[in-house]
């Protein structure tokens, strides 16, 4: 059985296995130190041991490796708060241990664009922004978002899938000086999305085709990492504007009560390079 194989039958579709390779994952990066616990010579497992970590939250051990084998299933809010606190979980690993603790499945969203939406887009004439929806799919943009992200309007130039085109396409790491981040940042936002749509064919196929044809991939997916989308800086860098550093704001649109539809991202420049968004406006314009 391949790389692509194991990931897919581990971690897409069977939302037991995908909270217990989330669980072991976090234990693993844990040290005993960072806990107030001691190493204390040889460790054969890396992190903190399986009876430490139930310790911690104050759950038998018996429970905590039912839970990490599958064996379990809902875990109460507050046995996945005591977890989440004895593994230093961020913002974002919270809700994603949240998400793979609820049994329910839920229909991937179809990541339509609406008429309004494009009319948005194309009135922020200042600002570059395209929409990806939950499997990086760049879905819709303007005319400096095209541009800036390294030719979406033109197919032969770049993937339309993000994490397509930063992992199989060698041009992406002229794009993206900090290609390595940006890399780290699509496969933890996939990640996330198989939390919230274990059920998705068509992303448990992205993932199984980039854990096949890129060893990079395979190496940041093992890390177990999760992101959302939230705001920042970015460096890009465009064959006739140049290296760009840009403010980003990311926009949510629902696709339902309570479900993340599309994401919009905008690029400006408030505490970036000044004179970014007039370079690239002049090389659109032409």
């Amino acid at each position: 059985m391949g790389t692509a194989e194991r990931i897919q039958d581990n971690e897409i579709g069977d939302v037991r296995r995908a909270l217990g390779g989330f669980l072991r994952a976090r234990r693993e990066r844990v040290a005993p130190e960072q806990v107030g616990l001691t190493g204390g010579g040889r460790r054969r497992v890396r992190g903190l041991r399986r009876e430490e970590l139930a310790q911690l939250a104050g759950i038998s051990v018996d429970y905590y490796v039912r839970l990490e084998q599958g064996r379990a299933v809902q875990p109460s809010p507050e046995v996945l708060d005591a977890l989440a606190g004895a593994l230093r979980l961020d913002a974002a690993e919270r809700r994603h241990l949240v998400t793979l603790a609820d049994v329910r499945r839920k229909s991937a969203p179809s990541g339509e664009v609406s008429p309004l939406l494009q009319q948005i887009l194309d009135g922020l004439t200042r600002f570059p922004a395209f929409a990806t929806n939950h499997r990086l799919d760049v879905v819709a943009w303007n005319a400096l978002g095209a541009e800036l992200a390294g030719g979406l309007a033109a197919p032969a130039r770049r993937d339309l899938n993000q994490a397509r085109y930063l992992f199989l396409d060698p041009a992406s790491r002229a794009v993206f000086p900090d290609w390595e981040e940006r890399a780290a940042e699509s496969a933890g936002l996939l990640r996330a999305s198989t939390g919230r749509y274990p059920d998705d064919a068509e992303l448990a196929a992205l993932i199984g085709e980039l854990s096949d044809r890129s060893t990079d991939f395979q190496r940041i997916w093992a890390t177990g990492e999760v992101v959302m989308c939230a705001k920042g800086q970015k460096q890009l860098r465009h064959p006739e504007a140049g290296l760009l550093l840009l403010d980003y704001e990311t926009l949510h649109v629902p696709a339902g009560p309570g479900e993340i539809g599309l994401v919009v991202h905008v690029f400006g420049s408030v505490d970036g390079d000044q004179d970014a968004l007039a370079r690239l406006a002049a090389v659109t314009a032409k």
